[in-house]
């Protein structure tokens, strides 16, 4: 109809280049989509469509899981805002890999994959989860991101006090030091921490991800 033969053009053109460097990588443009829209990696070549220079799918964990029980996600119509408690919703790392897959990929946009815990994982353990994440997103990602920030999860942020965080940070570094040798290519990993941490516990995860030299945060 004459409604989808006008869509294109409201796209408008593709933006100027706009190089940028980090954690070793150049982006076209430094304007990306963060995670949780697209966590199945289903839409990425329309995502990239968008002139994204990054777009980053998941937060994906090992086993598929539902989230949070429905209500989960509230709009504060006074505020101009939205509330989303979705709690990890996804299909499992299987079926991202699947759909990453299957992208064309066309633009010269990357793809990062943002990776976490299943619900029903405890802490103590919660690196078989990460360390499993992370290798099997490895050779499909331009980065990959660690989540232990979300405070959707229940007890997902105990991972941030710094014993538990240097016990997950230095295996997955040491895995990822593994994957590059098995795949020849070093994907960053940046590790994703909340934004509300105490003063206190910003120089702990400071000098826990320098001592560990992560690629970024």
């Amino acid at each position: 109809d004459r409604a989808h033969a006008r869509a294109p053009s409201l796209l408008g053109k593709p933006p100027e280049p706009l190089p940028t460097r980090a954690f070793g990588l150049e982006f076209p443009n430094p304007v990306g989509l963060a995670a949780g829209l697209d966590k199945d990696g289903a839409h990425i070549d329309a995502l990239f469509a968008l002139g994204f220079g990054f777009v980053e799918i998941g937060t994906v964990t090992p086993r598929p899981q539902p989230g949070n029980p429905a209500p989960r996600l509230f709009r504060l119509r006074g505020s101009k805002a939205v509330v989303n408690r979705m709690g990890f919703n996804n299909a499992g790392v299987d079926a991202l890999v699947r759909n990453v897959g299957r992208a064309r990929r066309d633009g010269p946009g990357l793809l990062g994959i943002n990776i976490g815990k299943n619900k029903d994982t405890p802490n103590r353990i919660a690196e078989g989860d990460y360390m499993y994440g992370l290798s099997r997103v490895y050779e499909f990602a331009d980065y990959v991101t660690v989540n232990i920030s979300s405070p959707n999860t229940a007890g997902l942020r105990e991972l941030q006090e710094e014993q538990q965080l240097r016990r997950l940070v230095g295996t997955l570094r040491e895995e990822q030091e593994r994957l590059g040798a098995k795949h020849g290519r070093r994907v960053p990993m940046l590790v994703k921490v909340s934004p509300d941490l105490s003063e206190r516990d910003i120089e702990a995860c400071a000098r826990v991800l320098g001592e560990l030299a992560v690629d970024g945060v």
